[in-house]
């Protein structure tokens, strides 16, 4: 089977667009999605929260966006994911390559399989991150002078709201490394799909407690797109790992 193409999904703070990108608009059975495409080598850009960057979390369209990169033949996906440490290895700045997921998120629509035509699975994602993706990742970070933490769970809150200090202290008891608001269902929907998706962290703050109140590090934002983009293209060049271990759903 030939490879497919290569996509990365874009979070607050990571903007791709670059010359010969053209914007496209995919319809879905579950909405309209915006991509931007470029070249047939260059990686297809998902901005997460619409072309405007304006949706909250809680309202993004996740099926649709997942949707539209499966239907234009994506088959491996690195996301971004600007989140809240809880960790204290991982101050403001610092990368983590997310490898479990806790999901505390509610009212979305989370699954392609709901019944009636649609179908019923029951889909594994006991490790809801492609490893051979994640493998990749960590080399491509290594060789480009980045050095993240190279496994951790992230916790995922529904927002738009931030977190309060005692569901922070919640979080750090049952393991989670970072907090955030997005891969959920993403990394889930990707899975349903087929898809081989890993997600690269980058912490923007403290979480909430953590260092008292929350507080953005808006360096960190201003300087994602310049640090990341070299690593996740370096990192999507090739074809999906083999015998990563990923059921494919489809």
């Amino acid at each position: 089977m030939s490879a497919g193409r290569a996509a990365i999904i874009g979070g607050t703070g990571f903007d791709l667009p670059e010359p010969g990108y053209r914007e496209e608009r995919v319809e879905t059975a579950y909405g309209p999605a915006v991509l931007q495409v470029g070249g047939d080598g260059d990686p297809i850009f998902l901005p997460r929260h619409g072309p405007d960057r304006n949706i909250p979390p809680h309202l993004i369209n996740y099926r649709a966006n997942v949707a539209a990169l499966a239907a234009r033949g994506v088959d491996r996906v690195i996301a971004t994911l600007a989140v809240g440490s809880i960790a204290e290895d991982l101050p403001p700045g610092a990368t983590m390559v997310v490898d479990q997921l806790l999901d505390f998120t509610s009212g979305r629509r989370h699954t392609f399989f709901e019944g009636g035509s649609a179908g019923r699975r029951h889909v594994d994602v006991t490790d809801p991150f492609c490893p051979g993706l994640r493998a990749r990742l960590i080399d491509a970070a290594l060789r480009f002078g980045i050095h993240p933490r190279e496994s951790g769970t992230y916790a995922c809150a529904n927002g738009p709201r931030l977190e309060t200090a005692a569901e922070i202290r919640m979080y750090r008891l049952l393991g989670a490394h970072v907090v955030g608001m997005t891969a959920a269902p993403e990394a889930f929907l990707a899975r349903e799909r087929g898809l081989h998706y890993a997600a690269l962290a980058v912490s923007i703050n403290w979480a909430a407690g953590v260092r008292g109140r929350v507080h953005i590090d808006s360096d960190a934002l201003t300087t994602m797109h310049e640090r990341l983009l070299p690593v996740l293209r370096a990192a999507l060049t090739q074809p999906p790992p083999a015998g990563c271990g990923c059921p494919d759903a489809d």
